[in-house]
């Protein structure tokens, strides 16, 4: 059964989803129906297009992890977007929950990622090496739980895995993370990590657009996040 969309803003170049953990955003090897195709189903089907709706994949964000993703109705809403991001003009907002408590309860981070095609996973180095990129993020403490900590997390760059990796590196795996040193993965095989805001400048109205995202609500961790913390 397909769940509904949880449409957070939608104008005549952007439509933005809040993604719920078990979709992909675009079509992989797995089959499964991506969450470009489900938008340009609703698109088809509200505007009742003759033939098949334009849906720009701006960005993605990984399979396990929700929040909010953007797609373009237009091509050249894409074209617009897409130089956004490579500006990194777009301003993103995290959410974590991870068990161990940070070093600092707020600090920035700086590592050289290596990405490893065949495992699909990034491996975060304090020093460059050869064909590492380099990553930043900062994180601040928001609330304690009875065993894991909610960060705030602003990514300044936007590497493979980065925030996963980065995070792992300092030894704060994210909750359900197995692949980056969690010990245990999460029934619904999410991981807790959700991509809770976005702000830019909309590529054609020019004005300040600002989208936010609630977590999963019917997890006890997110739904005692958003109570507190929003």
């Amino acid at each position: 059964m397909n769940t509904p969309l949880e449409i957070l803003y939608e104008d005549n170049h952007l439509i933005a989803i809040n993604k719920r953990p078990s979709e992909i955003v675009q079509g992989d090897k797995t089959g499964d129906q991506p969450l470009s195709e489900k938008v340009a189903t609703y698109l088809k089907e509200k505007y009742n297009k003759p033939g098949e709706a334009f849906v720009g994949v701006i960005h993605r964000i990984d399979r396990p992890v929700s929040g909010i993703v953007l797609f373009a109705k237009t091509s050249k809403a894409l074209a617009r977007m897409n130089e956004l991001f490579q500006n990194q003009a777009v301003q993103k907002t995290y959410w974590a929950v991870v068990k161990n408590k940070p070093p600092q309860p707020r600090e920035i981070l700086i590592h050289y990622l290596i990405r490893n095609q065949e495992k699909n996973k990034s491996f975060a180095n304090t020093t460059q090496k050869n064909n590492s990129k380099r990553a930043e993020l900062e994180y601040s403490t928001l609330y304690t739980f009875d065993k894991y900590y909610l960060l705030e997390i602003l990514p300044h760059t936007g590497r493979h895995h980065q925030i996963r990796a980065q995070l792992a590196a300092i030894g704060c795996p994210i909750k359900g993370d197995v692949k980056y040193g969690d010990k245990r993965s999460n029934t619904d095989a999410s991981i807790h990590l959700h991509a809770k805001k976005i702000e830019f400048i909309h590529p054609v109205s020019k004005e300040i657009i600002c989208i936010t995202a609630y977590p999963p609500q019917e997890d006890a961790l997110w739904k005692k996040a958003t109570e507190v913390c929003s």
